[in-house]
């Protein structure tokens, strides 16, 4: 082990911390380790694909990281692919990342948190896109954190300012994103599995960048290639616990009062046999880089523990209780002695 850190550096110390964490999560170098190609031979994540034995190959997706996936996706496939079509935040498209992504993958920006007209054009070409795909295809989606707001297409009769109505009124009233998400499922085409159902019968492999503590795969970008465990009578409680129902676009509740009364498809649940030829995986998230950050702590000579990576709540009361672990450190050696360092995700 290294000689222990001078405080005098801490913060530096900090700085190469927080980059390693960073590394740990860049878009591009989490697609590059979670795919790799030996000629024809694609393996994800345990998984073999013989990429021989598909007559096209697609690569779409949505998010505020979805241009680096794309290029990191594309320079390995490239000579495959058929076409795509990806979604990021505007500004969130750098020009290196442009240059690197095939001409025949549209690269679109688009509103991020609430959705405009441009993302609502992009989910609808995305969805054409994926309405034409067969069993001898390979989709391949890119998802990341704004997922949800970017890959907007709602429900017919459902019109974007409605969106935008209901999205503004659970912020205001301080909704989880698990239960933003919840309702943005059941007004969407796209979210809680309808993308993976647009792409059906083709298989699908989805490379997600997790935003959400403890990444469950149908909270993150609301879903959209996962099974939805929720339904419309748990949208609708939500909007009842927040005293919404009287205030909300009336598109809005007319479709899930449709849902909740059955003449309206729910959403695609664990089970579904549409799911045995879709493959989930997780590339990057907050466990990744407190686990980063751990290592680097321990190189540069801290005795070092990852507490938690489920830590949740206002950043002032967090940042509270981190000062008082901080000062039982330098005090009394708990729950480690000095130089140490303690890592909250």
């Amino acid at each position: 082990m290294p000689n222990p850190p001078a405080w005098n550096g801490r913060l530096e110390h900090v700085a190469a911390l927080s980059r390693a964490a960073l590394a740990a999560v860049e878009p591009a170098a989490a697609v590059r380790r979670a795919l790799r190609r030996e000629g024809d031979a694609l393996f994800v994540a345990g998984r073999r694909y013989d990429l021989s034995a598909y007559r096209r190959l697609f690569i779409v997706g949505g998010g505020k990281a979805a241009a680096p996936m794309a290029a990191a996706t594309a320079a390995l496939l490239g000579d495959r692919l058929a076409g795509g079509l990806v979604i990021t935040k505007y500004g969130h498209t750098l020009k290196d990342e442009a240059r690197l992504v095939p001409d025949k993958i549209q690269l679109l920006e688009a509103g991020h948190p609430m959705p405009d007209e441009a993302g609502l054009r992009g989910a609808g070409r995305l969805a054409a896109l994926l309405d034409g795909a067969q069993a001898d295809d390979l989709v391949i989606c890119l998802i990341s954190g704004g997922g949800s707001a970017l890959l907007t297409l709602p429900q017919p009769g459902i019109g974007l300012d409605d969106l935008r109505g209901l999205t503004d009124a659970l912020l205001r009233c301080g909704a989880t994103i698990v239960e933003i998400n919840t309702v943005r499922k059941h007004l969407s085409r796209l979210k809680g599995g309808g993308l993976a159902r647009l792409a059906a019968p083709a298989a699908v492999i989805s490379l997600i960048l997790s935003d959400v503590v403890g990444d469950p795969l149908d909270v993150i970008a609301s879903g959209p290639t996962s099974p939805d465990p929720t339904t419309f009578a748990d949208a609708w409680a939500i909007l009842e616990r927040y005293d919404l129902i009287t205030s909300l676009p009336r598109p809005i509740v007319e479709h899930l009062q449709a849902g909740l009364a059955g003449r309206v498809p729910e959403t695609p649940k664990p089970g579904d046999p549409l799911f045995g030829h879709v493959h989930n995986v997780v590339i990057g998230s907050n466990a990744l880089a407190a686990q980063a950050a751990v290592a680097r702590a321990r190189e540069l000579g801290f005795a070092a523990l990852l507490l938690s990576t489920f830590v949740e709540g206002e950043a002032r009361e967090v940042a509270r209780v981190a000062a008082a672990l901080a000062k039982d450190m330098a005090r009394n050696g708990r729950p480690l002695s000095p130089p140490a360092c303690l890592i909250l995700g």
